[in-house]
């Protein structure tokens, strides 16, 4: 099944009226895991960005911000694990599916074509902005919420307070030259603290923290670059004292962040280079990668578990199958955009 140009046949396999499995086994969802707020918003924002939705891929939207909405509590805190039962099996907090959640709601709140997504996922957002949080990437995620719906409405004063709020968040970044990331280590889901501060930069007309944040990113890129093509940050992480080097297992949710926080540069300054970034990350799950393999199948749309040194983990989960389908989608955008 093909919309806007993505096969979501491998996504429809794991999903269910009630959300999509986090795990697989190979091709097989593993219901024994349940699914997690993470991988259902990460779902609602490809499903939500898709201009003209078959009716099997809108009630996929609808399914998943049913699932979002479900996981919230009043005071914006949210739930994250749920169990195969249905039941929520973890504390509410404003940990990083928070912030993912509230990047979902945001963008499909001023992006979804379907009004009752847009209805629903609208009054969530308006509850999740009265949380926060202390950790960075939640908060990095949760501006990407904030932004969706400052661009669509200015004048949302809950939006620009949650943004003035995270930029304390933001600022702890020390713009030294030989080791500029905020923390001791690259670790994870590293291009959202660049994206969050050019959007931040913008909204709050703060010119030096989105030079910082363009700054940041193309470092993140260099890190990340081995004989012209993408190496990314390993699940270990890299140390500011380690050089540079190869390392396995490369996740695929890393290149789809940074193909986010690309794009996000491409549409702040119209320069080039950010959108051909993007292509590089498409390229990366094409096979232009350390280990000359393709991190998806082209033909059902999944996006295979890591990239190994001699291939790649054959297990095709929620979480990589979303990244394929984000990045291939945020490429696809900014073809039609160019062709147009």
């Amino acid at each position: 099944m093909r919309d806007d140009g993505l096969r979501f046949d491998h996504l429809v396999r794991l999903s269910t009226p009630l959300g999509v499995y986090e795990h697989a086994l190979l091709d097989e969802p593993r219901i024994e895991h349940g699914m997690c707020v993470d991988d259902v918003a990460r779902a609602l924002v490809v499903t939500a960005r898709v201009a003209d939705p078959s009716p099997e891929v809108a009630a996929l939207a609808r399914g998943y911000v049913d699932f979002v909405v479900g996981a919230l509590h009043d005071d914006g805190t949210m739930h994250n694990r749920r169990n195969p039962d249905g039941t929520w099996g973890d504390e509410a907090s404003t940990r990083d599916h928070w912030g993912r959640a509230l990047w979902a709601l945001g963008t499909a709140a001023t992006a979804s074509p379907d009004p009752v997504v847009r209805s629903k996922a609208s009054l969530a957002a308006g509850t999740a902005m009265s949380g926060r949080s202390r950790w960075m990437r939640a908060t990095a995620y949760a501006v990407l919420g904030a932004s969706a719906v400052l661009d669509a409405h200015p004048e949302d004063r809950q939006a620009r307070r949650l943004l003035r709020d995270a930029c304390v968040v933001l600022r702890r970044a020390r713009m030294d030259r030989t080791w500029p990331w905020p923390e001791d280590s690259l670790t994870y889901a590293n291009a959202v603290l660049p994206q969050a501060m050019l959007l931040t930069g913008r909204h709050l007309e703060l010119p030096d923290l989105r030079d910082d944040g363009r700054y940041l990113l193309r470092w993140l890129i260099d890190q990340q670059t081995q004989d012209g093509h993408l190496s990314m940050i390993p699940v270990a992480g890299r140390a500011r004292w380690a050089s540079p080097s190869v390392g396995f297992d490369q996740q695929p949710i890393e290149v789809a962040a940074l193909a986010e926080a690309c794009r996000t540069a491409f549409l702040e300054t119209g320069d080039e280079r950010w959108r051909l970034a993007v292509d590089d990350c498409v390229a990366w799950f094409e096979g232009d990668n350390d280990s000359r393999t393709p991190v998806r199948d082209a033909e059902t749309g999944a996006g295979y578990d890591g990239l190994e040194r001699d291939g790649v983990n054959q297990n095709r989960g929620a979480e990589s199958t979303l990244a394929w389908l984000s990045t291939q989608q945020l490429s696809l955008l900014d073809r039609a955009a160019v062709d147009g």
